[in-house]
């Protein structure tokens, strides 16, 4: 009996019970497609007839077919639009936000330093909570790296399009002859794996502990408070130096290390699938440049849906919404 309130079997058995519900769910969208595949298909049949006009009889027929068909893929077509819209509402109520300066030297890292503090002000403004796991500074006051946690109602879903390369174009402060630079910083989004979705063996790891370093690698404390964390079947290493204690600094980096093993995971399933996945405007890959700030010509523009707002300005001080709410709506429904 004692069995029975073991809380890694009563673990397992939720995590069975939301995969059925789960299954269960994607059954029903499944079959939905399936049947308003099925309808169009017929609606292009009746068309053909109607078309080569050989029967008018057959004809008349198959117009008050198309009639009723047309109004059952309507009916059909709004089912699967609330089931979809009920799922994406439903996504992860915590995520990782990885920032990290890329070409352009000190400039990438105040651009970086730049795009923490917008995605800062908009969480704000949603009234997401935020915690900071790992964060680089540069010497100029930028940022090298910087990875934080943010937590509230439709976090992912929101946040999930601004993953990519981000680009700038500017005059940087250090620049004496007024010439334009651009430099980059690429963004990662990551859902913060529930405790059941990711179980990491301690055996996996190698866990050192350093001191903390700032700007120009000089010793901000004198006790070894810093974590790095090699998970050893995978080769990933992470570290957290932002906090005083090193018990903290070790839970933050196990925090970014589950939710790059997640990301893993789901991006080796991804290549399973092939690309019919990837096309979907959210969750860009690393690598994939989506969005360019403009400063002399006060404009922003995102690359995968080719539009451009202007302001940029009030977009850095963390009026995000216009931008996100355009890629929500361009977003095919999958």
């Amino acid at each position: 009996m004692n069995q029975l309130t073991d809380p890694e079997l009563i673990s397992a058995w939720e995590k069975l019970e939301d995969l059925s519900k789960e299954k269960a769910k994607l059954e029903r969208i499944l079959n939905l497609e399936k049947e308003i595949k099925q309808i169009q298909k017929r609606i292009e049949e009746n068309k053909s007839i109607i078309s080569a006009g050989e029967d008018p009889e057959l004809s008349t027929l198959a117009e008050t077919e198309n009639l009723q068909l047309l109004e059952k893929e309507k009916n059909l077509k709004e089912q699967l639009h609330s089931l979809l819209s009920k799922e994406k509402a439903k996504g992860p109520k915590a995520i990782l936000v990885e920032i990290r300066a890329g070409a352009g030297g000190e400039e990438a890292a105040l651009f970086a330093s730049d795009l923490f503090r917008m995605y800062s002000k908009y969480a704000q403004k949603k009234g997401w909570s935020q915690k900071i796991l790992e964060s680089r500074p540069s010497d100029l006051g930028g940022l090298k790296e910087a990875i934080f946690e943010l937590k509230g109602e439709n976090v992912f879903n929101k946040m999930k399009y601004e993953g990519g390369v981000h680009r700038v174009q500017r005059i940087p402060e250090t620049e004496k002859q007024g010439r334009v630079h651009t430099s980059t910083a690429s963004v990662a989004v990551l859902p913060k794996p529930k405790k059941t979705e990711i179980k990491i063996n301690p055996n996996d790891l190698k866990i050192d502990f350093y001191r903390a370093s700032g700007p120009g690698g000089q010793y901000v404390n004198k006790r070894e408070t810093a974590v790095r964390i090699t998970h050893l079947p995978t080769g990933i290493i992470v570290t957290s130096q932002t906090e005083r204690n090193q018990l903290q600094n070790k839970e933050n980096a196990l925090a970014i290390l589950q939710a790059r093993l997640l990301e893993k995971r789901e991006r080796d399933q991804l290549e399973k699938l092939g690309d019919k996945r990837r096309s979907q405007i959210g969750r860009a890959q690393r690598a994939e440049k989506i969005r360019t700030y403009n400063f002399p010509q006060d404009r922003v523009t995102d690359h995968r849906i080719k539009k451009t707002w202007h302001n940029l300005e009030k977009i850095m001080d963390g009026d995000l919404e216009v931008i996100i709410s355009a890629l929500e709506k361009a977003e095919p429904e999958q």
